[in-house]
């Protein structure tokens, strides 16, 4: 229910924007799981969203600069929640099929090193998003957005 301006505000000024926010964590979700975990072609990469967005190819936010993140522009909210929905539908369902045994392998996530498949479902998808997550209803409710009741 974002406009353009809206999907670009930013809450202050040390602060990204709602669709930073969220392309973030999409792309985090999408390349640890579809890269990373399987070793598959990232859903970003195979929409060719990166050229079609003018966005990074690989990088998804993590250790860049402030005025790099403030910068960018995504498209409408809708094509950008779409992308969300994406990945959701490609990645859900592998980290719900996991054994035990998957779930314990070590894999490198950088750049944040070796853990667990469980540890960074934990850390680097669920606690990081909810941390965007918050971000982005602050940022909504400035803006006298409804709550998104996640």
């Amino acid at each position: 229910d974002l406009t353009d301006e809206e999907l670009h505000a930013r809450p202050s000024a040390g602060a990204n924007s709602i669709g930073f926010e969220a392309w973030h964590v999409f792309r985090t979700v999408d390349n640890i799981v579809r890269y990373v975990f399987l070793r598959e072609q990232t859903v970003w990469l195979a929409q060719g969203l990166d050229a079609a967005w003018g966005l990074p190819k690989a990088a998804q936010g993590t250790g860049a600069e402030v005025a790099e993140t403030q910068a960018m522009r995504f498209p409408s909210a809708a094509v950008l929640a779409q992308y969300g929905r994406d990945v959701a539908v490609a990645t859900l369902p592998v980290v719900a099929a996991m054994t035990e045994a998957q779930l314990h392998e070590v894999v490198t996530i950088r750049p944040f090193g070796e853990m667990t498949r469980l540890a960074s479902i934990g850390t680097n998808l669920i606690a990081h998003g909810n941390q965007h997550l918050g971000s982005i209803t602050l940022a909504r409710e400035l803006l006298g957005k409804p709550y998104l009741g996640v």
